[in-house]
């Protein structure tokens, strides 16, 4: 290795140690920001684990040609280290998927028979439940697992390893990793959202562009946490199911 090489390797291994500890809050952020919607099964060291994985993916692959800053790219692959984790733990159980699935059903029936949005009362009358059973059903969904727009979603190239966020979508945060039409995409949200019921529309804004805690939302509507963790709930199925249609 000649003089040059030698001084090249140490200059980038000092730049690399630097970013990490630069960054490293990052990881305690982001992490944070997904314990505040898991349950306590989750513990916040394998968050934190699984971040640190991620920030240190981020520098090892950073280009500065290609990618818009380091910070954003780290926050991207920190988070997608996470949401890896997350995914891997397998958190729904069979019971639960099943629950998903039957509501997701039972949307996607009443929405092609009306052409309109499912309300409450359809879903329940499409199931052959009552309204309580469902508020229920969507509880148990909720407390069982994180449920999040920030979930994985394939791109044009149907790779599953380049994933963008929803919330980027809505926001229009800036992802180095994003190979779809973003202008289509927000289009094709804005659309799905405004189907939405007024309740579930607010729940939507106040959780995703306010970054308001379920708890501050009841507050805000005057409803229980409890319930806003089902409106939530129930929108994610359908936003999903809806969002679903689209990338398939």
């Amino acid at each position: 290795m000649t003089q040059k090489h030698h001084e090249n390797k140490e200059a980038y291994l000092k730049w690399r140690e630097a970013s990490i500890v630069e960054y490293a809050y990052l990881v305690k952020h982001i992490a944070a920001r997904f314990a505040m919607r898991l349950p306590a099964s989750v513990f916040f060291d394998e968050l934190m684990s699984a971040g640190s994985l991620g920030l240190i993916d981020a520098v090892d692959k950073f280009d500065p040609d290609k990618h818009v800053s380091l910070k954003t790219y780290a926050q991207y692959r920190i988070r997608g280290a996470i949401l890896d984790e997350l995914r891997s733990m397998d958190t729904y159980s069979r019971s639960m998927r099943k629950k998903i699935q039957d509501i997701t059903k039972a949307v996607k029936r009443v929405e092609d028979q009306t052409g309109q949005p499912a309300d409450d009362a359809q879903i329940c009358e499409e199931m052959g439940i009552d309204l309580e059973q469902y508020h229920e059903m969507l509880s148990d969904i909720h407390g069982a697992a994180v449920l999040s727009l920030d979930e994985f979603v394939k791109t044009q190239k149907n790779e599953t390893s380049a994933t963008t966020r929803f919330q980027a979508g809505l926001k229009g945060d800036d992802n180095p990793a994003d190979h779809f039409d973003r202008k289509e995409l927000k289009q094709v949200l804005a659309n799905t959202i405004r189907r939405l019921s007024e309740k579930e529309q607010m729940v939507v804004s106040l959780y995703y562009y306010d970054d308001l805690t379920l708890k501050e939302i009841g507050e805000v509507l005057s409803l229980t946490e409890s319930r806003i963790c089902q409106i939530h709930t129930s929108v994610l199925i359908k936003l999903k199911n809806r969002m679903g249609e689209y990338f398939s």
